[in-house]
């Protein structure tokens, strides 16, 4: 484990291995969360690792409590395929932001781990990063977690989206929804779409055999629409079920949102 402030001395980095989290905690509570997010996070790594076949796996079951977040985050979704592993950065994040909120109740508090988020709000609200702008949420609303997912991003997907962001009650049903919802962005057997199978990417991906896309050509307003479209449709059907509260979708300069994605500022 590497733990350390950032340059600006206030926001802690952790890095193991693939794991790579930025947190930040307010004031006067800022020394004991860090501390406690530091105790956590050593030996997390180790602790999935020893669960990996497990989490790679379709239904799979999770024994600790970073795993069994995962595979309760992914359960909804079933029977489409969805592994625990969909859930993983998210469920990560939570974890530390748990560790952080039990010293300093209250605090505004959050952890990044690579895009996806957990926080508490405190009394200050949040503010987003999103494609082409910025997202103000204030405290009161109800979302404690978002991630992105899309091709091109740190994982493989099997459909297009350039990224598709969620607004969830936690981190880790966040995450499993962006990838879902990413995968139905997609133009099956369009010529303009290249893809691979995972397991020739990386031989261990929990995608197996499944092709995920590589490579995306040119194509029309009208097709990026009907693949955004049909993202959408999904997006608001996991939305009726309370699963996400917002979703934003980007493809080619085009984008969808559903739910209440609050105040868009410019980039």
């Amino acid at each position: 484990m590497q733990a350390g402030l950032l340059p600006d001395g206030v926001r802690l980095h952790l890095n193991a291995g693939p794991i790579d989290l930025i947190c930040f905690a307010e004031g006067a509570l800022r020394a004991p969360a860090y501390r406690a997010a530091m105790a956590r996070f050593d030996g997390l790594l180790e602790e999935l690792v020893a669960e990996l076949p497990e989490l790679r796996r379709a239904g799979g079951q999770g024994r600790g409590p970073v795993a069994a977040r995962m595979c309760a985050a992914v359960a909804p979704f079933a029977p489409e395929f969805i592994t625990p592993m969909a859930a993983v950065a998210g469920s990560v994040a939570e974890e530390i932001l748990a560790a952080m909120a039990a010293v300093a109740p209250g605090a505004k508090l959050w952890v990044n781990n690579g895009g996806d988020i957990a926080w508490t709000p405190g009394t200050e609200g949040m503010r987003l990063a999103l494609p082409g702008g910025q997202m103000t949420l204030p405290p009161e609303a109800p979302f404690r977690g978002c991630a992105t997912s899309g091709r091109g991003g740190r994982s493989h997907s099997l459909g297009i989206a350039d990224a598709v962001t969620v607004l969830a009650r936690g981190a880790a049903v966040a995450d499993a929804a962006a990838t879902m919802i990413a995968n139905r962005v997609d133009l099956p057997g369009h010529p303009a779409v290249t893809r691979r199978p995972a397991a020739e990417l990386s031989p261990d991906s929990d995608l197996g055999t499944r092709p995920v896309t590589v490579d995306l050509g040119p194509l029309s307003p009208e097709e990026v629409a009907r693949a955004l479209d049909a993202g959408l449709a999904y997006a608001e059907d996991l939305r009726a079920r309370g699963l996400i509260g917002a979703a934003h979708l980007a493809l080619a300069g085009q984008v969808r949102t559903t739910g209440a994605m609050v105040e868009m500022l410019p980039g």
